[in-house]
């Protein structure tokens, strides 16, 4: 890394007043209906405020009351708020009454002129998802891709489906075009099974697989029956075999289920296209034009499932015998399910059931195991879909994803945009930040700390085709390991594979070349960053459980804190050589040093700031007493 001289440090942000939904503004645990829970925001001793007031909305109307000023000192003053939780999801925020007007602070920041409701902090009736996804690091394995039992590396053996292109294990992934979905690599649960110790170096806790029932496509996203695992994973007895080699390392698994559509091989979709007057009929959506149903996107191969049809929802997801039930039972215990398109499903012209399922399916499995986990898949905007009472989080390409990516990625690339009609663009800083404080405040807190920030899945290109360079990755990485969520990767990001979209980067897992050492094929050196970081974020609750405030925000560089009562946790991550910044010297409690967690540099103390050094590109984390 090289410092860039400069004799003008980027301004910090800490003098604006602040609060988030952690534990050190708002008291920790779920509130009930007709609490009244004491909020706390923190004010510069800068500030200019006269008062502080806090506006809620009760029943449609906005109230404001007086905050009280709490304690003060030379560096800031706290005040505290009442705020009465009188609807389910209770929306607030600050106004700040100074000289010559006003100033409101919420999710986004700090306002002078009016701000929607859609960014208001949130408290919430709606209990979070379980405490064990707060310190979880989840590992996304696409089966097909990862492992044979076994070392054969050939085509794969047995007997094969009539829709399968057989590959070797070292084959190139097909990108896009005939036999991108029915390329066969023949990996399988047994092959899951045999490599748990490469996780456990890594040192992931949740194993969470794509589907693995039988269908016509190596994703099997296009089910033909929900009853059993598919045979070319090994079946129903591999799966159990899996689960319980899982449970008993201390891992925990999460299964991937559509509930939006079937394949056209369905079962039940047979039997519909047979008798139309069958049970199963009322599960679809018919129509007169060609193929005379409503597929997803348009795809006759994948028939929409209707919720108006309460028999559906018994089958599916209501109940002790429902397809979502069934598979956190013994001898398969899933610890919970990720659900697919759930932006979709339950949607459909006039009809949006999308709640209505999701409440469902979490009460189901609530009823089965109260410390199972819902992760819902939406690629865009999915506030209005987070309230807390449905899904307990989601997989969150927009407000960490593809911020993220548009800021670390290799300009000129060409790789396309997530589903875009356009390449990854190349913005600063301010764009990422702005992004992910945008996304970040349509949800409540409770959503934003368990949400699954990825830095890529099966549906993407790959991290290192995007960002060019291991020293990116690790700035990524480092990001993905701090930020405020549950960290979710997909299987290979870790050893730098490569692949230029969804269906490129489902390349398998060269075992060989990790256990040899084949630095072309695998970057041993990247894994070390995460496997550093992961024990990183694992030895900081701050980093776990902690809030967020944005300490510094240049076109280079970013910086922010992560607080508990308890621990302060400082983290610089940096895309190239910038000028650096000075932070408040009180953040760091005098007589004590700043503890290196990564990075390897010490953090410049002076009597007067805490210097940030101008190196770049890299990530560095400090603990500050």
């Amino acid at each position: 890394m090289t410092a860039l001289d400069a004799t003008t440090r980027v301004r910090h942000l800490l003098d604006e007043p602040h609060h988030d939904g952690s534990e050190v503004y708002v008291p920790a645990g779920t509130p009930a209906l007709g609490d009244v829970v004491p909020v706390r925001f923190r004010v510069p001793a800068s500030g200019a405020e006269r008062a502080v007031w806090v506006r809620t909305v009760r029943d449609g109307e906005p109230r404001i009351e007086p905050a009280r000023l709490d304690r003060s000192d030379e560096h800031e003053r706290w005040y505290v708020a009442d705020v009465p939780v009188h609807n389910p999801v209770t929306g607030y925020r600050a106004l700040l009454d100074e000289p010559g007007g006003y100033r409101w602070l919420n999710g986004r920041g700090v306002h002078a002129r009016e701000v929607p409701d859609v960014a208001d902090f949130r408290l919430t009736v709606h209990a979070p998802a379980p405490a064990w996804l707060s310190s979880a690091v989840v590992y996304q394995v696409f089966p097909d891709r990862f492992a044979r039992a076994g070392s054969h590396d050939g085509l794969p053996g047995g007997e094969l489906p009539d829709w399968a292109v057989p590959a070797r294990w070292d084959d190139e992934p097909i990108p896009a075009g005939p036999g991108v979905s029915q390329q066969l690599f023949g990996g399988h649960l047994a092959g899951v099974e045999a490599h748990l110790d490469h996780l456990e170096r890594l040192g992931v806790d949740t194993l969470y697989l794509t589907p693995i029932f039988p269908s016509r496509s190596n994703h099997r996203y296009d089910a033909r029956s929900f009853d059993h695992v598919d045979p070319l994973l090994g079946g129903d007895a591999a799966f159990a075999s899996l689960s319980a080699a899982v449970h008993a390392r201390g891992l925990r698994l999460v299964g991937d289920l559509t509930t939006n559509h079937t394949g056209a091989g369905h079962e039940w979709f047979e039997r519909a296209r047979a008798d139309r007057t069958s049970e199963e009929a009322s599960f679809y959506y018919w129509t007169d034009a060609d193929p005379g149903y409503v597929g997803w996107l348009e795809h006759a191969s994948l028939p929409k499932l209707n919720y108006a049809a309460g028999a559906l929802a018994q089958r599916m997801i209501d109940g002790p015998d429902s397809v979502i039930a069934r598979w956190l039972r013994p001898p398969y215990a899933l610890d919970g399910w990720r659900i697919d398109v759930a932006n979709m499903t339950g949607r459909y012209a006039s009809e949006d059931r999308t709640h209505e399922v999701a409440r469902t399916i979490r009460r189901t499995m609530q009823a089965v195991n109260p410390d199972s986990v819902l992760v819902s898949e939406h690629f865009h905007d999915a506030g209005p879909d987070l309230a807390g009472d449905g899904w307990h989080a989601n997989m969150n390409y927009s407000a960490f994803t593809r911020p993220v990516w548009t800021w670390l990625a290799e300009p000129g690339s060409g790789l396309g945009f997530l589903g875009m009609p356009v390449p990854v663009p190349s913005r600063d800083g301010h764009a990422m930040v702005g992004s992910m404080r945008e996304f970040d405040a349509a949800v409540p807190w409770a959503v934003t700390r368990h949400q699954w920030n990825m830095l890529g899945s099966h549906d993407t290109a790959r991290l290192r085709t995007v960002v060019g360079s291991r020293e990116r990755v690790e700035v990524a990485a480092g990001l993905l390991f701090t930020y405020p969520g549950t960290p979710a990767m997909f299987a290979g990001d870790e050893g730098g594979l490569r692949g230029t979209n969804g269906e490129h980067a489902r390349v398998p897992m060269p075992w060989d070349a990790i256990a040899g050492g084949d630095g072309a094929r695998w970057d041993a050196a990247t894994f070390e960053v995460y496997r550093t970081l992961i024990a990183v974020r694992r030895g900081s609750r701050a980093l776990r459980e902690g809030g967020l405030r944005w300490a510094v925000v240049g076109p280079d560089a970013v910086a922010f804190l992560r607080e508990t009562a308890d621990e302060r946790v400082l983290v610089l991550a940096a895309r190239a050589p910038w000028s650096g910044a000075d932070l408040p010297r009180h953040l760091l409690a005098p007589g004590h040093d700043a503890e290196n967690l990564y990075g390897g540099a010490a953090l410049d103390v002076t009597p007067e700031a805490l210097r940030l050094p101008g190196d770049g590109p890299g990530v560095q984390v400090w603990r500050l007493a």
